[in-house]
């Protein structure tokens, strides 16, 4: 048994493929599981709506392929965010969080990536902030019913780019269901942009960081750079987080339309496998 584990990231294959393909694709990549997307399209939306039967189907694919769904990658908080202030908005957002958490309990997944924006669509200012907070609150309070952990991710904005900012709300909420699930490549940026050293803040999250992203990005750019051609530090960032217990990673990368985006998530397994066995 490894001593880690590493996901792939859904949005990695065409969109159009079964769930028993999907599955089937990371396991023979050589991925551990799958961190399922409910984005801010109404396609991922309508999945927190799922009849029994539709949960039924997944749960069978699951148990036929052997490959898991751990994670969730909820980023539909982008159009419906916490700290709008659109009341409307707000309280779409607490019920997507919480049929998110029911819909990760059904399935077993066991961490909800949360997009740390207190708004995206709109301009942030102190008041979208206290709503954020206020929101946040209950959502952790949901998903403590269900004891489901939630972990910001480390954006590309200002409100949320570094494990730091992270953790002023992980401390300020202080729920045991509130962590961090850092991006180390959006924190590679940051670290440029703050002059700051990348593992030094990844420390700031000790005993609070759940998982990380392990994506590729450059100077400036944060999507869709490919493994191995931009300044990602795997193998350092992944040291300090091993040292500070993180075990579960995933590869985070789109699929953008190859032909052959089956030979790109092979090339992503063995890539990222090659820093993680480093450290392991």
């Amino acid at each position: 048994m490894r001593k880690y584990t590493l996901g792939l990231y859904e949005k990695s294959m065409p969109g159009n493929l079964t769930w028993e393909e999907k599955l089937e694709s990371a396991k023979q990549a050589g991925f551990d599981y799958v961190e399922i997307s409910i984005d801010e399209t109404q396609e991922k939306l309508a999945r927190l709506d799922w009849t029994e039967k539709e949960f039924y189907e997944l749960q069978k694919n699951i148990y036929k392929t052997g490959i898991p769904i751990d994670t969730m990658c909820l980023s539909g908080h982008r159009k419906y965010s916490l700290g709008s202030r659109n009341e409307l908005i707000r309280d779409k957002s607490l019920e997507m969080m919480e049929k998110a958490i029911n819909f990760a309990a059904k399935i077993g997944i066991r961490i909800i990536q949360l997009a740390g924006y207190d708004v995206y669509y709109e301009e942030g200012s102190d008041d979208t902030k206290l709503l954020f907070e206020q929101n946040l609150k209950q959502a952790c309070e949901l998903a403590a019913i269900k004891g489901i952990m939630l972990g910001f991710e480390t954006m590309e904005t200002p409100f949320m780019d570094t494990v730091e900012k992270a953790m002023h709300y992980v401390n300020k909420i202080g729920s045991p269901y509130l962590g961090v699930y850092p991006d180390i490549g959006n924190l590679a940026n940051a670290g440029l942009k703050y002059e700051m050293n990348v593992n030094d803040d990844i420390i700031t999250g000790k005993g609070h960081i759940v998982a990380a992203h392990l994506k590729e990005t450059i100077q400036g750019s944060y999507r869709e750079i490919p493994y191995g051609t931009g300044h990602t530090d795997y193998v350092n960032n992944l040291r300090q987080l091993k040292e500070l217990g993180v075990r579960m990673f995933v590869g985070e990368f789109w699929y953008v339309g190859a032909a052959d985006w089956e030979k790109d998530l092979f090339l992503a397994s063995d890539f990222l496998r090659s820093k993680i066995e480093q450290v392991f």
